[in-house]
């Protein structure tokens, strides 16, 4: 049975965490959400089916997992930091079949959790900036794609998962994501709901994996290196990083202006002012010459 503790508390949690000799990383970007209002509506958004399996990437305390395993959720907790995974195993979630810890960087723990009991029904998390992006990038890469995530993020990560073609904030990561998820900000979380108060903005993110991926398994491995690589250096034309590149090699300099000809891109286009459609018609021009 979960432990009843004051998450919204900063007492409590300085009070617990200096009883077990502990202090909140800035390696790790620990800040503890303490409102129970929003950690709830997080929940909500992730719409876990009854007895659905989830991932909690950077539980904490337990404060968002306790809600989860009231869902009757079969949670999978994902934590670095070893004293809090003292706290979660021998206090928070102690003879808890709903729950269970997974101890280490979810970088370098993931795949064999997925090898073994395959893909979760939900991913969340409130993950800090310097791994979010990372985070989530490595999931889509690796085609671990459940049908729901829903992620905390500092609002700079959350506006680039969540552009439209147009916005300054289009980049080859929002590509990424929306090959296979409907994206979108569902709120923003101001800096005090959390403790220690952070110096940015968050936001909750959804992500609704697609019927049909816009691009097919046979393009990606052309598709997604070709979009990487247009996106590297911003300020240099597609010509340019398309010659300097990947296609560049497999199809020479004349072969990459022919690439652009015939999908109508103007050479000294930005990557930036490229929609999905054209990058797709792009790569499937390099697929039909290799």
């Amino acid at each position: 049975m979960s432990w009843n503790f004051a998450y919204d508390s900063p007492s409590a949690i300085t009070a617990l965490l200096e009883g077990e000799g502990l202090s909140m990383s800035k390696k790790f970007g620990q800040n503890f959400l303490l409102s129970q209002q929003v950690r709830e509506r997080i929940v909500q958004e992730l719409r876990i089916p009854d007895g659905g399996t989830v991932w909690e990437i950077g539980p904490g305390l337990g404060a968002l997992t306790t809600l989860l395993v009231a869902r009757n959720a079969q949670v999978t907790a994902f934590e670095i930091d070893h004293g809090f995974c003292r706290i979660l195993r021998e206090q928070a979630f102690v003879g808890d079949t709903n729950f269970r810890l997974v101890e280490g960087d979810v970088l370098k723990t993931w795949e064999q959790v997925s090898a073994a009991d395959g893909i979760p029904d939900r991913i969340c998390g409130n993950l800090p900036y310097n791994v979010g992006s990372v985070c989530i990038a490595r999931f889509l890469e690796k085609q671990c794609l459940p049908e729901r995530m829903v992620y905390t993020l500092q609002k700079e990560v959350a506006d680039r998962l969540c552009a439209d073609f147009g916005d300054k904030d289009w980049s080859s990561f929002t590509i990424l994501a929306k090959i296979d998820y409907e994206v979108e900000l569902s709120f923003t979380i101001k800096s005090g709901a959390f403790y220690p108060s952070p110096n940015v903005t968050s936001a909750v993110i959804g992500m609704q994996r697609r019927k049909t991926p816009l691009v097919s398994p046979e393009l990606r491995p052309i598709f997604l290196p070709m979009v990487k690589e247009l996106f590297a250096q911003r300020r240099k034309t597609v010509k340019n990083n398309l010659q300097h590149g990947k296609a560049g090699s497999l199809l020479g300099k004349a072969g990459v202006e022919r690439l652009l000809a015939d999908c109508e891109v103007p050479p000294n286009e930005r990557a930036e002012r490229l929609d999905i459609p054209v990058l797709i018609r792009m790569a499937q021009h390099i697929a039909s010459r290799v």
